[in-house]
C-alpha cells in the first residue's frame, strides 16, 4: 500500500446538530480553513492547521470533534456540507473492509503550526481574549439544546428604531416561566424558528446576544431581552425575507418561543470594584453593552458599588437608525461618557467609531495602560480593523509597546471582540 494512503490523520470536524451558526469559528480560524453554506459550518481538511484558535471561543463545542482515518478517507467540503450528523468513529473492522490497516500512526490533519504569516497586529480577531475577566461571574452554558429546548413566552415587543426602507430594530422580552435560565450580560441564547427549510429539515436555530443585565428585563422575573434588527432591503432595494429575525421581530405578545443556551464564557464583564468598561459597538451590537449599562446601573443605585470609568463609542447611519438613541441622552454624565458617530447624516462628513475613539485618545491611552481596564468591541465585522488600528495608534502615540500590551490584553480577558 502506498505510504501516502496508509497515513492516518485526526480530522478535525463541526458537528451539525450542536453548531448554532454563530460563524465565530470562521471568524478565528487564521489559515482560512472553515467555510459555510446556508445549512452548514464545515473544516477544510486541506487548510486546517490544527492549531485549535477556534476551539476556545466555540459556545456550543461543537467546533471539538475529531475523527481518526486514512488521509485517503477525509471528509471532504462537499461531504460535510450533506451532514445533518457527524459520522460515527470507523472501527477497526470498517477500515480493513475499504483495504486499510487499523493501526497506522496518527496525526492532526494539517499537522502544522499555524501560518507563520499571521500578525497579530494586522488580524484582528486574533487579538480577541477567550477567557473572561479574573472577576467575571460564573457563566452557565448549554443548559438546552435543540433536543430539549426552554419554551419561552413573549410579553413584550417593541420597535426602537424608526421603521426604514432598508431594516428596523425590535426590543423582545421573553419569560422563561419556571425553567432555571441563568444568564449573564456578554452572553447569548438560541432562538429556533418554527418551520422548515427548502429541504424539508427543521429550521437550525439562530444566535442573539442578551441585552438585559443577569438579573432580567423586570428584576424578580425569569425573563430576559433581545435587541434584533432584520433586513428588509439590499443594498440595490431588492426585498429580504430572512427566516429567524423576521420571525423574532414580529412575535406577538402570548407567542412561545423554543430557546436554547445559553452560550458565551468569555465576553463577561469584570465584577470588581474600580474596574473600567469601555464599550465600542454598531447596531444591534449595542445588545450586550446594553446589559453591562443596566447592571452597573443597579449596582449605582442600590449597593454603592464603587464604579469605575464607563465609555461607550456607539455607530450607526443616522441618529434615526440608533437603539435607545434617546434613553442614551438620560444616561447620568458621571456615570458614562458617551460618545455617538453617524455615518450617514445628509450634509455631514461621516464619522465612525474609529474616529472618536481618536478624538478621545489620552483618556482611551491610560485606560490601556490600567490592568483594571477592559474592552469590549460588537457589531459589524467591518468595523473590527478599523478599531484594532485606532487602539494600536493610540496605545502607540503614548510610549506604548502594542505588540506586547495586545499580547496582555488578551492573556488577561481585557479586549473582547464579538463581531457578524
Amino acid at each position: 500500500m502506498d505510504a501516502a494512503v496508509s497515513v492516518s490523520i485526526k480530522q478535525h470536524l463541526i458537528d451539525p446538530e450542536s453548531c448554532i451558526r454563530c460563524g465565530t469559528c470562521e471568524s478565528t480560524c487564521p489559515s482560512a480553513a472553515i467555510t459555510h453554506d446556508a445549512r452548514n459550518y464545515v473544516v477544510d481538511v486541506t487548510k486546517c492547521t490544527g492549531c485549535m484558535t477556534c476551539i476556545g471561543p466555540c459556545p456550543t463545542g461543537a467546533i471539538d470533534n475529531w475523527r481518526t482515518l486514512p488521509r485517503a478517507m477525509a471528509y471532504s467540503v462537499p461531504d460535510q456540507l450533506r451532514w445533518d450528523a457527524l459520522p460515527d468513529e470507523l472501527t477497526a473492522a470498517d477500515l480493513r473492509a475499504r483495504g486499510f490497516a487499523a493501526n497506522e500512526e496518527s496525526a492532526v490533519a494539517g499537522g502544522e503550526s499555524p501560518a507563520a504569516g499571521v500578525s497579530a497586529q494586522t488580524d484582528a480577531m486574533q487579538l480577541s481574549a477567550t477567557v473572561p475577566p479574573w472577576s467575571a461571574a460564573h457563566a452557565y452554558t448549554n443548559l438546552y439544546d435543540a433536543s430539549d429546548p426552554v419554551i419561552a413566552t413573549v410579553t413584550g415587543n417593541m420597535r426602537v428604531t424608526e421603521i426604514g426602507r432598508e431594516y428596523d430594530t425590535h426590543h423582545v422580552v421573553l419569560d422563561l416561566g419556571k425553567a432555571p435560565f441563568p444568564v449573564l450580560e456578554g452572553q447569548s441564547i438560541g432562538v429556533i424558528p418554527p418551520g422548515a427549510d427548502a429541504s424539508g429539515r427543521p429550521h437550525h436555530a439562530r444566535q442573539y446576544s442578551v441585552s438585559s443585565a443577569r438579573h432580567g428585563e423586570r428584576p424578580g422575573y425569569n425573563n430576559l431581552s433581545l435587541t434584533v434588527k432584520r433586513v428588509l432591503a439590499d443594498r440595490h432595494g431588492n426585498p429580504v425575507h430572512g427566516v429567524a429575525s423576521n420571525y423574532v421581530c414580529d412575535l406577538k405578545v402570548g407567542d412561545r418561543v423554543k430557546v436554547i443556551g445559553p452560550f458565551g464564557t468569555s465576553f463577561l464583564m469584570p465584577n470588581h470594584p474600580g474596574s473600567h468598561i469601555v464599550m465600542i459597538c454598531t447596531g444591534t451590537g449595542a445588545a450586550p453593552m446594553r446589559g453591562m449599562l443596566r447592571w452597573r446601573h443597579y449596582l449605582r443605585t442600590t449597593q454603592n458599588f464603587a464604579s469605575g470609568k464607563m465609555m461607550l463609542f456607539f455607530g450607526a447611519r443616522t441618529k434615526e437608525d440608533l437603539p435607545f438613541f434617546g434613553r442614551l441622552h438620560k444616561l447620568p454624565k458621571d456615570f458614562i461618557d458617551v460618545h455617538l458617530a453617524f455615518s450617514r447624516t445628509p450634509g455631514q462628513p461621516r464619522v465612525y467609531v474609529q474616529d472618536l475613539m481618536r478624538e478621545r485618545a489620552a483618556d482611551l491611552a491610560t485606560l490601556l495602560a490600567d490592568e483594571d481596564s477592559y474592552f469590549y468591541v460588537c457589531g459589524l465585522k467591518a468595523m473590527e480593523e478599523g478599531v484594532v488600528l485606532a487602539l494600536r495608534d493610540i496605545a502607540e502615540g503614548a510610549g506604548l509597546n502594542w505588540s506586547t500590551l495586545a499580547a496582555a490584553l488578551k492573556r488577561d480577558g481585557r479586549l473582547h471582540l464579538e463581531t457578524y
